[in-house]
């Protein structure tokens, strides 16, 4: 047996709100929209992974989802302008990623980062 696809599910009353932080300003594509969920994803090959910790690292809490982004900074400009709580970063850590923690609209802490 192999694990095909790894979903991470966010419990919400207003599915909409989704639409802004997922699609509108990470873009990622909206993949299934039946009302009560909407999917979001990307075409693109990723990795199936979960990460179990007792940190975030750098003293920071342990975030609920991690999002790996081509361009960080501009990550972090687009949750900016759009009005996204940006709660830690952007920072270059010791172990070789660059990141920021933002809350999405459903309180979510969402760690974006990039590989250095």
């Amino acid at each position: 047996m192999k694990v095909k696809r790894i979903v991470a599910n966010i419990g919400t009353q207003d599915v909409a709100q989704a639409r802004r932080f997922y699609q509108d300003v990470l873009g990622l594509d909206l993949l299934m929209d039946h009302g009560w969920i909407q999917t979001f994803g990307s075409d693109v090959n990723m990795s199936v992974q979960v990460s179990v910790a007792s940190q975030g690292g750098s003293g920071t809490p342990v975030p609920d989802l991690s999002i790996e982004v081509d361009d960080v900074d501009a990550a972090f400009n687009r949750m900016k302008e759009a009005g996204f709580p940006i709660e830690y970063g952007p920072a270059n850590e010791p172990w070789g990623v660059r990141r920021f923690y933002v809350r999405d609209p459903f309180g979510k802490l969402v760690n974006v980062l990039a590989h250095a």
